[in-house]
């Protein structure tokens, strides 16, 4: 099954209806552990400056990740204070799982999240939501490394952050560029999709989830940031360092081996409703062009090492068509998945056999043009014959490509058909933190306008402080 061309799961990105009351646009998550000092004046702050500057109606929710000091008394007194802001217990450590089971819970359009020391300055957080309100992006991050960003912090969190960033480029290709920020948003609908990929439950459930983002081609939105060092933040750096390391490898092995439906989270071609109607939208075929270019060079330079390597102890007929069998294999498989983006292993027998009815063609080509050598000089050089077969191989890479396009790895989202509606018994398997799958159907909430405010404390649904 094609995996980069099917509609996915998510609707085209629309600007959330501004009209309805009840339910807050922005629910804006705060993951604290042990911050019975800072956490009062955070909150106040944040509230302070959401009730003056966003125009929508917002909530603000404190994930107390298993504090063992004074913090969730703070919160439950915040919350009973402020009518829009809510207080979480978990009964577990973890960035990512606070966010998580908050996200999963919510019933706000636009997520977001910050750190509780409010090192991002806050006029950010507006140009941080618009674009997910507008239906512009899915997901929108500060970024301290942004060139028009305002940083002040010290030379070790500088280098740490910067190599950090360049481990993820160079090992998982990501091109975001700020992952650790904390200061990031992403719309409900495509957290409800996204969540159950990231297994994450630490620090590393940022990287992971913009990663997988970046990969399914979900638009991200980056925010410069004016941002100030913590000096007494509670991370802990090496152990923190050592955990991202670990993610990135997890990832980037299951990235490798398909292994992830990154093909739930697509996005059909348009934003725009007038764009809905448009058929037969070229699926990557620039991109597809080049991966086949750069697989084709490493299968030829493959062939000619094996069929150097066979040509030491037989003719050069079953020297060619043992070169050609073997690459022919390895070709199919790279094909199929850098190429044409099929990941897992549904089909790929099929592939293979496919596959080698283009090897047979090709060994048609080369073997006829060995012939006609053979024909022309009985004794021909080596080198004559590697010629000979490059040329052969080039004639039939061109044809090779528009067999594997037409027919090998066809391209299903060309079909002119309404794809189905997925059913819950297409999501993935539920991981440890969840009780049950999450719906796949997004929920698009109307979007109401400030100011939300309870008559009264009693209002609110008390499961919330608890």
């Amino acid at each position: 099954m094609r995996t980069d061309s099917s509609p996915g799961t998510l609707p085209a990105r629309e600007h959330l209806p501004a009209a309805g009351a009840g339910t807050p646009v922005l629910d804006v998550v705060i993951p604290v552990y042990n911050e019975e000092k800072d956490l009062k004046p955070c909150v106040r702050r944040l509230h302070e400056h959401l009730t003056r500057t966003f125009p929508y109606a917002f909530r603000i929710t404190i994930a107390d990740n298993a504090s063992t000091d004074s913090t969730p008394h703070v919160a439950g007194r915040l919350a009973e204070r402020l009518p829009e802001v809510r207080s979480v217990r978990l009964e577990q450590k973890g960035r990512g799982r606070a966010l998580r089971t908050v996200w999963s819970a919510s019933d706000a359009p636009v997520l977001a999240y910050m750190d509780v020391d409010l090192s991002t300055d806050l006029n950010a957080l507006l140009p941080l939501v618009a674009p997910l309100i507008s239906g512009h992006s899915d997901l929108a991050i500060g970024s301290r490394l942004s060139r028009s960003s305002r940083v002040v912090r010290g030379a070790k969190r500088e280098f740490i952050s910067r190599s950090y960033n360049l481990i993820l480029r160079g090992s998982l290709q990501a091109r975001f560029s700020d992952a650790q920020c904390g200061f990031k948003a992403i719309r409900r609908d495509v957290a409800q999709v996204l969540l159950p990929l990231v297994e994450d439950s630490g620090w590393f459930f940022d990287t992971e989830l913009l990663v997988l983002s970046e990969r399914a081609g979900l638009r991200i939105h980056e925010v410069p940031v004016d941002w100030v060092d913590d000096p007494d933040s509670t991370v802990h750096i090496v152990k923190t360092a050592t955990d991202d390391l670990k993610g990135v490898w997890r990832v980037g092995k299951a990235l490798a081996t398909g292994s992830l439906p990154l093909d739930r989270l697509a996005r059909p071609f348009g934003d725009d409703p007038r764009d809905r109607t448009i058929q037969d939208v070229p699926q990557g075929l620039a991109r597809q062009l080049v991966g086949f270019c750069v697989v084709g060079a490493l299968s030829t330079l493959f062939y000619l090492l094996l069929y150097s390597g066979f040509r030491t102890f037989t003719g050069s007929q079953t020297a060619n068509g043992l070169a050609l069998l073997v690459s022919a294999v390895a070709n199919t498989a790279a094909n199929r998945r850098l190429t044409f983006g099929v990941r897992g292993r549904g089909g790929a027998v099929r592939h293979q056999a496919q596959g080698l009815v283009v090897f047979g063609i090709g060994l048609v080509l080369t073997s006829g043009s060995l012939a006609a050598l053979n024909t022309a000089t009985s004794d021909p050089a080596h080198s004559t014959e590697l010629a000979v077969l490059v040329a052969a191989n080039l004639a039939a890479t061109v044809l090779r490509f528009l067999l594997f396009r037409a027919w090998v790895f066809p391209d299903r989202g060309r079909s002119h058909e309404t794809p189905a509606e997925p059913s819950w018994q297409d999501a993935p398997a539920a991981p440890a933190w969840q009780d049950a799958t999450l719906p796949l159907q997004p929920v698009r909430s109307p979007l109401p306008t400030r100011p939300y405010r309870p008559s009264s404390p009693s209002d609110l649904d008390p499961r919330d402080f608890r």
